[in-house]
């Protein structure tokens, strides 16, 4: 035997087995749009392009531009209309305002390739006419500045979901990154989640402390989602997600969307991370997203799983996915793994739709009649 064959069929092997995935991955994508529940590009459009729409198409020093968004086979995106809850009172409702404006500008300014979306027929519209669907979601109820009023604007606005805390505590949750104040919600919290039932609107339980997560679990009458979280069980850090509020989010068939931000990957990045930052970073790959995608997926189920990169969000990401052109590797990573198409399906985009869908005629009516759980 030639000794060059063994290598060469080695790298037949390889390349038949990338090429049996990707056909896996293209199957899933015709079952389902991938969804992604949480991308920061107004944040940084606000940040350093002063709100700009203009020239977004490709070459950005972003994570997102159009082109890469295309080639990541985005179909589509919950844009984070988020203010750091350094702003307070009336000046975060503006910012959360601003956001909001930016994203109904993007889709003016590019409405071959976005449209607002308000509900699940919207996204599967969107699909139909290779545009890519912009909802949106409000990260962080300190944009409201305590106002029932606010909230019920943003849902007339088209926001989706409410992200209840961000770092730090608002005056009814507490949040996983700062000292607890409330344990969990207060009774004005259970309020709020009853308003946002009301409204159609989704509680988001990224950010927030676990007794928050089983207070919201035991108020909520519709499912709840993880925006963009990890799972404590791979790596432990306030930010992830313990096995019983995974368990907890199955029986109120919400959905948890794996996020890719390093520090909540490996217990070692996290370190680094929280250190001097003098030394090269621990190397994370998407093969760490898609471990903690596979334990999401043993403990909630394949009916509880999707994805929210928060790209725009962080400084760095594992390799692989430097940017939103990266699903379709992760998805093959997890072809390869042995998932079937009609699995990749539900994580990439099925089943945060039927999550949309169990909501949208109760979000379609919130501009109807006098508001009457919370004032």
């Amino acid at each position: 035997m030639n000794p060059a064959d063994p290598p060469v069929a080695a790298g037949a092997a390889a390349g038949a087995a990338a090429d049996a995935a990707a056909a896996v991955v293209a199957h899933a994508l015709q079952l389902a749009p991938l969804i992604d529940g949480h991308n920061d590009w107004a944040w940084v459009c606000r940040e350093e392009r002063g709100y700009s729409v203009e020239g977004l198409e490709r070459g950005l020093a972003t994570d997102t531009d159009i082109a890469r968004l295309r080639a990541g086979q985005v179909g589509a995106q919950f844009w984070s209309v988020y203010v750091s809850d350094d702003h307070e009172g009336a000046d975060a409702v503006q910012g959360a305002l601003e956001q909001i404006d930016w994203v109904y500008r993007l889709a003016a300014r590019y409405p071959a390739e976005f449209v607002i979306a308000r509900s699940a027929a919207d996204v599967q519209a969107a699909r139909a006419d290779g545009r890519v669907a912009s909802l949106l979601g409000a990260e962080g109820a300190h944009s409201l500045n305590d106002s029932p009023g606010v909230l019920r604007m943003f849902a007339r606005l088209g926001v989706r979901y409410l992200t209840l805390t961000h770092v730090h505590n608002t005056t009814w949750a507490d949040s996983g990154t700062d000292d607890p104040t409330h344990g969990g919600l207060t009774a004005r919290g259970v309020e709020y989640i009853r308003e946002l039932n009301r409204l159609g609107m989704l509680v988001d339980l990224s950010h927030v402390s676990p007794a928050t997560a089983h207070s919201v679990l035991d108020a909520s009458d519709s499912p709840v989602i993880f925006s963009h979280s990890c799972v404590s069980a791979v790596a432990e850090h306030p930010r992830n997600v313990p096995d019983d509020v995974l368990r907890g989010l199955a029986l109120n068939d919400g959905v948890i969307m794996l996020t890719f931000v390093p520090q909540f990957l490996t217990a070692e990045y996290s370190a680094w991370f929280d250190g001097a930052r003098d030394t090269a970073p621990p190397p994370v790959s998407i093969v760490q997203v898609a471990d903690h995608i596979e334990h999401a997926r043993r403990v909630a189920g394949i009916r509880h799983i999707g994805l929210g990169g928060d790209f725009d969000g962080t400084d760095q990401f594992p390799s692989g996915l430097e940017g939103v052109d990266g699903y379709p590797g992760l998805l093959a990573e997890l072809a390869g793994r042995g998932w079937s198409a009609e699995e990749i399906a539900a994580l990439a985009g099925g089943n945060i739709l039927r999550v949309l869908g169990a909501t949208d005629a109760a979000f379609a009516a919130a501009g109807d009649g006098i508001p009457l759980l919370v004032r």
